[in-house]
């Protein structure tokens, strides 16, 4: 990879993973507010938010290496899945089995919260996605810095 491109997307990853750590402070403070209704729904939009910008990520990461993915029905599910994939040449995998196992409940609540008109939200479910998103965020970090220094190695 050109050294030029590399640290466009070096700045574009380190921006977005900003914005990710922000949600994450919004997510630990409103878990001390998780014992009412508007507490559960903040954390619950916070978890919300917080799948957006990791799919966003991917976005740069894809559009970075022309990978696009066709916007059809299962798109986010192939995003997410597309991350797991080192291509030969192009570029390594971005995320490891774990996080894509985290990843994939955080974005079945996304989709559940954005159409969850009429249905409250069950605390217990709230607090289990909260689980999966914390260990989600050390986790992602391992696999960014590796990626990284997988393409800084030429290693693809």
């Amino acid at each position: 990879m050109e050294k030029a491109k590399l640290a466009i997307l070096e700045a574009e990853l380190s921006k977005q993973k900003q914005e990710i750590d922000k949600i994450y402070a919004k997510i630990d403070e409103r878990r001390l507010r998780i014992n009412n209704e508007t507490g559960i729904e903040s954390l619950a939009y916070q978890l919300h938010n917080l799948y957006c910008a990791y799919e966003d990520l991917f976005k740069i990461v894809a559009a970075t290496f022309e990978n696009n993915i066709e916007e059809g029905i299962t798109w986010h599910k192939e995003l997410l899945r597309r991350m797991t994939i080192s291509i030969k040449g192009i570029r390594p995998n971005l995320i490891c089995a774990e996080s894509m196992n985290l990843l994939s409940e955080l974005r079945s609540f996304r989709h559940f919260f954005r159409h969850a008109y009429g249905y409250e939200l069950d605390p217990g479910k709230v607090k289990l996605v909260l689980e999966k998103a914390a260990g989600l965020k050390e986790a992602f970090t391992k696999d960014v810095n590796k990626f990284l220094s997988n393409l800084k190695s030429g290693k693809t």
